[in-house]
């Protein structure tokens, strides 16, 4: 992680390390993640590879507050292994957002630690394919308050449904807001 209030570039790879290895697992109250594309994600959890999902599932387990965003109904296998954690449905503590006009790519951890980059959440994207497979990717990972606080700042009316009332797009959103 970088020292406090420091924002570093992290290209490619590095972005699996610092957000599926670093930033996620490191939250302890809120994780937000926000994605254009959601698939089947796998990470490894120190010694087998594993869907993101059940991370998640063990962050709910352990209380911690998750928003996902994302702009289209991820795939079957996604599906699958969204069906084998009850914990996304039961937890008052999971909230999902479907937005066909979201494209913003970030995660954020307890408002302390962000990632804004291109990186979506699917394997080519972040996950843990072989380098020549994966995208290119650049993104930065942020401890600046400021920064972090303007995304949360319009995360938060997005998910209040500000824009969902003049949004020229409700013909294609599957479930709107407001």
């Amino acid at each position: 992680m970088p020292a406090a209030d420091t924002t570093r570039l992290v290209l490619n790879h590095e972005t699996y390390e610092a957000v599926l290895q670093g930033i996620i697992p490191a939250a302890k109250q809120v994780l937000w993640l926000v994605t254009a594309d959601l698939k089947d994600l796998y990470t490894s959890d120190g010694g087998n590879f594993v869907p993101l999902l059940q991370i998640l599932a063990e962050k709910l387990d352990e209380g911690v507050e998750i928003r996902l965003v994302h702009a289209k109904e991820p795939g079957p296998r996604f599906r699958e292994d969204f069906d084998r954690f009850p914990q996304f449905l039961q937890s008052d503590r999971f909230e999902r957002i479907l937005c066909p006009r979201m494209h913003m790519k970030c995660v954020i951890a307890d408002g302390r630690v962000a990632y804004i980059g291109s990186a979506n959440l699917t394997g080519a994207g972040i996950g843990a394919k072989g380098q020549h497979r994966r995208n290119f990717e650049a993104g930065i990972i942020t401890e600046d308050k400021t920064m972090i606080r303007g995304v949360m700042d319009f995360l938060d009316a997005f998910y209040l449904g500000d824009h969902c009332l003049k949004c020229q797009r409700r013909d294609v959103c599957p479930d709107p807001i407001a």
